[in-house]
């Protein structure tokens, strides 16, 4: 039996609706992610869903998400010498940006930006496809979705995952 604690709050599994996974021990694993539902929907095929799964590793250890934080106040104006804003931290956060920019490269702007948005910061392909220009709802997440496929496809390509 799961504890009350541990379950999602009744937004969450709204949000969610029926991309969730119950294991066998009782926890509960949200599979609500623009990648995952493509692939759950059989939008994109297991070789693309592995390689946007690489992409948003590399992204995310090259410490490009970003941080959750508050601002301290009483040093709003003093300067972080030792921040190195912008910079890589570690070797390791190096290495993750340099398969990133490689990542980047490899499938052009408009590829860089459908991934970066659905990919990594999981924000549904409607929402996307807007971005791209296009007006009604089927239409731009189609514009997304195939957008989608075609830079995990190039991904495929460059860190030859399957038979592409």
């Amino acid at each position: 039996m799961v504890e009350r604690r541990a379950l999602p709050t009744p937004e969450r599994s709204r949000r969610a609706g029926a991309d969730y996974e119950r294991g066998d021990t009782g926890q509960i694993t949200m599979r609500d992610s623009p990648l995952e539902r493509a692939f759950t929907r059989n939008v994109i095929t297991q070789e693309q869903y592995s390689a946007g799964q690489k992409y948003r590793h590399h992204w995310y250890h090259a410490g490009l998400a970003g941080q959750l934080a508050s601002f301290d106040l009483n040093r709003i104006f003093a300067r972080d010498l030792g921040g190195f804003s912008g910079m890589a931290k570690t070797e390791s956060q190096l290495f993750h940006r340099q398969r990133y920019r490689e990542a980047a490269d490899a499938v052009g702007k408009i590829g860089l930006h459908v991934l970066e948005w659905a990919v990594c910061r999981e924000t549904v392909l409607e929402q996307v496809g807007y971005s791209l220009g296009w007006n009604s709802r089927p239409q731009a997440y189609a514009a997304a979705a195939e957008r989608m496929k075609t830079a995990l496809d190039d991904l495929c390509r460059l860190w030859g995952i399957g038979s592409r």
